[in-house]
């Protein structure tokens, strides 16, 4: 899978189980680099980083931190996303992953944020991929 992102999801939190929620949890950062190559001609006076690619950090962030009773799991869906405030070079997001299961299907939830607050929230499904 190529990624429209080069920037890589730096754990900062260990995945453990969230005693608050039940569920399994872990933080990650990004340093979203001025030379990422989505930069180039968005809004040259004014660059943002796009959304997509703030979900692109999450998706990475939530593979590298499967709970491990989940086995192989697979993208199915984004549930739902909401951003809230511009990404710019040189921000560092902070990445809070939360995994709950929903019956076959687990979910990813995430809350993204900058030096300036909220950024985005993020919840993604993914399904049991079929073991032969």
């Amino acid at each position: 899978m190529t990624s429209p992102v080069l920037a890589v999801p730096r754990p900062v939190r260990e995945p453990g189980r969230d005693e608050g929620s039940g569920g399994w949890s872990a933080g990650f950062s990004v340093t979203v680099d001025e030379s990422e190559p989505v930069f180039a001609g968005h809004y040259p006076d004014f660059p943002i980083f796009p959304g997509v690619c703030v979900m692109e950090c999450v998706r990475r962030a939530a593979e590298a931190a499967k709970p491990p009773e989940s086995g192989e799991l697979r993208l199915t869906a984004v549930e739902s996303s909401r951003f809230l405030a511009a990404v710019h070079p040189g921000d560092e997001l902070a990445i809070e992953l939360t995994w709950s299961p929903r019956g076959e299907d687990w979910r990813c939830s995430a809350r993204v944020a900058t030096e300036r607050g909220q950024a985005a929230s993020v919840r993604l499904r993914y399904r049991r991929e079929a073991t032969a």
